[in-house]
């Protein structure tokens, strides 16, 4: 809770709540001063609101017949477009700013005001934005940085190490927003710029790809600094979402936080070991794709596909790239993620191994995990054995021995 100008007020929670209201829409605004309830809608009972706030703090909006309810569109959040709406609107798990005078026991605010984003608009407008992002989007990592021509190269990967460049050139006022530290939360994002990128980084650029998908004419990108961590569990505390590991390479101990966001699957027994074989024959300057005169592929999980696996089809060259970074024949490696069973933390298991990829933060000692896979045994002792057993090396700037598909730096955004 905060005073601030009521109109300006919400304009930048909505701001900050919703990510996309644009400077444009703010409006002058009277010198009245409210108290801002934000959060989420946890649960409704007659002429009352609970709302969730994003610190986990429960508080109770008071309606009353003089309540005033407006609609916020989710493609346009703006106030000006902002449509009259009713309580019977609302619903639980909409998002919602109440506008009132905060009780003495922050508690309770008497909603003069109270504007909404119902939850199926909010999940309307991310399915639009996943979907422009699968056809206009490419993910990788940064492996050049031309700041005089103000041109990015990244470098993608599949499965079995085959690597893909594509050159980025910025439209003009190209949007930059970066990964803020120890976040994984892509709404905490910040404004960024061309000079922030840094090879190493693991970058996603939205924007208009070459008939080859070789450039792409960038008008979004976001970058931030990632790493891997693979290790042995020692302990786990499912109350808390912390699970405690071994570093494989640095022998140290390392807490992982498991927050509401983090992505938990399991990769399958068989296909982690055939990946893992395939490295492990490519670190060797073996051909991946062949042993013995047969084809090296990685086994069909539950429920997916060949393409989703990125097995090919006849003629088809298992490692090269498509066009966002994943495998030809359709489907990309974060799609064949979501195809991974899902898992909890109470599955885990002192002396499972497993590996999380989180942002680069200032304590070496806890990460917030992004992504946590479990199964992933083979990839850690593949890395150990190619490298003596010291797990060694770098991928795309990040610091790992291995490469697990998947499992690269960043969450699935927007």
């Amino acid at each position: 809770m905060r005073k601030t100008n009521i109109l300006l007020g919400v304009f930048l929670l909505l701001g900050s709540l919703f990510g996309s209201i644009t400077a444009q829409t703010a409006t002058p605004a009277p010198a009245a001063k409210y108290d801002l309830a934000t959060g989420e809608v946890a649960s409704m009972s007659g002429d009352r609101i609970v709302i969730k706030t994003k610190d986990g703090a429960s508080v109770e909006a008071v309606l009353s017949d003089k309540t005033e309810y407006k609609r916020l569109a989710a493609e346009n959040p703006s106030l000006k477009t902002a449509t009259a709406a009713a309580l019977t609107d609302i619903g639980v798990g909409d998002k919602i700013v109440v506008v009132g005078l905060l009780a003495a026991d922050k508690k309770s605010v008497p909603a003069k005001s109270v504007y909404l984003m119902t939850k199926s608009d909010i999940a309307q407008k991310q399915t639009k934005e996943r979907e422009e992002w699968q056809k206009r989007g490419v993910t990788g990592q940064v492996s050049a940085v031309n700041p005089q021509t103000k041109e990015i190269t990244i470098s993608s990967r599949g499965g079995f190490g085959g690597e893909r460049k594509t050159a980025l050139t910025l439209k003009e006022n190209a949007n930059f927003l970066r990964y803020a530290p120890d976040s994984v939360d892509y709404n905490q994002a910040k404004t960024s710029s061309f000079d922030e990128v840094k090879v190493g980084d693991t970058i996603r650029a939205l924007g208009d790809k070459s008939e080859d998908g070789l450039t792409i004419k960038a008008e979004k990108i976001i970058s931030g600094s990632f790493q891997t961590v693979g290790g042995t569990i020692t302990a786990v505390n499912a109350e808390r979402g912390e699970i405690t590991i071994n570093n494989v390479q640095t022998k140290k101990e390392v807490t992982i936080a498991v927050g509401k966001n983090s992505i938990l699957k399991q990769f399958p027994a068989e296909m982690a070991a055939r990946w893992a074989q395939a490295q492990m024959m490519q670190a060797g300057g073996a051909t991946p794709g062949a042993q013995g005169g047969g084809m090296v592929r990685p086994p069909r999980p539950a429920g997916a596909g060949n393409q989703a696996n990125g097995e090919t089809q006849p003629g088809q060259n298992p490692n090269r790239m498509g066009q966002g970074g994943g495998m030809r024949g359709g489907g990309n490696i974060d799609d064949m993620l979501e195809r991974f069973p899902n898992i909890a933390v109470t599955d885990l298991k002192v002396g499972d191994m497993i590996a999380v990829s989180s942002t680069k933060g200032t304590n070496s000692e806890r990460i917030n995990a992004i992504k946590l896979l479990s199964g992933v045994e083979p990839f850690l002792k593949a890395a150990q054995q190619t490298a003596g057993g010291a797990g060694g090396g770098r991928r795309g700037g990040q610091d790992t021995g291995f490469q697990i598909p998947g499992l690269d730096g960043g969450s699935n955004f927007p």
